[in-house]
């Protein structure tokens, strides 16, 4: 929470909540998306937070494609919004799009929300989402559900959460994040380093014989093996102790 408050105060005052707010309803998908990746590059630094960005050369030229992180905190999508250069969409859980700010940054890049207690609604978001990949929009999805809280170890990652890109013959872009949980899960407001992956991506062709399950698991393999990979050798990330 102190970081949250320091990046705030440093940086983004009343007039930069104003002109989000504005820039949601009157702005472009892609405008609104250029302008909060600025606040977002902007508002990390002010934290004090060391981002490092690795693999933006596996990002599929074209749009249409789905990022796959792991999730380790509310961090996470500050990471891809200050390093993706393509615009990207998102799905929240429902009880988040009336959320201050949340809400704005949600209209302005075209979220959807869903609720997960309710099967059709659910559906409904799916099909939704599944169109707009096909029309060239770009989303980002945990696949783990909620955050993992065992810093850089995984939960498993549901299947279901693949759908809307398997129906779409979508690129899946699996990203490694370490240290994430750092910047906000800490009281202290000390420098921290926080690091993502752009993994190569699975095309179409190298899952379309697959379940959604192996899917999950596939790409969950993939992120585990980077994570395990750097923190081998960069002891400034720790490294993961799963004890599910």
């Amino acid at each position: 929470m102190r970081r949250i408050l320091l990046m705030f105060f440093k940086l983004w005052g009343f007039h930069k909540l104003i002109r989000m707010v504005w820039g949601a309803k009157h702005k472009t998908y892609e405008e609104n998306y250029e302008y909060l990746q600025e606040v977002t590059r902007k508002a990390i630094k002010a934290g004090h937070v060391n981002a490092e960005y690795h693999g933006l050369e596996n990002i599929p030229e074209e749009n249409g494609f789905v990022y796959f992180p792991n999730h380790q905190g509310m961090f996470d999508v500050l990471m891809l919004l200050a390093s993706s250069p393509k615009p990207f969409s998102f799905i929240m859980k429902k009880e988040a799009k009336d959320l201050p700010i949340v809400r704005e940054v949600a209209m302005g890049l075209r979220a959807l929300a869903i609720d997960r207690d309710d099967v059709r609604q659910a559906m409904t978001v799916i099909n939704e989402m599944t169109e707009n990949i096909k029309l060239g929009y770009n989303y980002v999805i945990f696949p783990e559900g909620t955050r993992s809280r065992k810093k850089n170890a995984m939960n498993e990652m549901k299947g279901g959460s693949f759908k809307s890109a398997y129906r779409a013959k979508a690129p899946i872009v699996p990203c490694a994040l370490l240290g994430a949980y750092k910047p906000f899960d800490s009281k202290s407001i000390k420098p921290v380093d926080v690091a993502l992956y752009y993994l190569p991506p699975m095309y179409y062709e190298e899952y379309k014989d697959m379940k959604t399950v192996e899917i999950a698991a596939e790409v969950r393999r993939r992120i585990e093996a980077k994570i395990k990979e750097v923190t081998d050798t960069d002891t400034r990330f720790e490294k993961p102790i799963d004890n599910e």
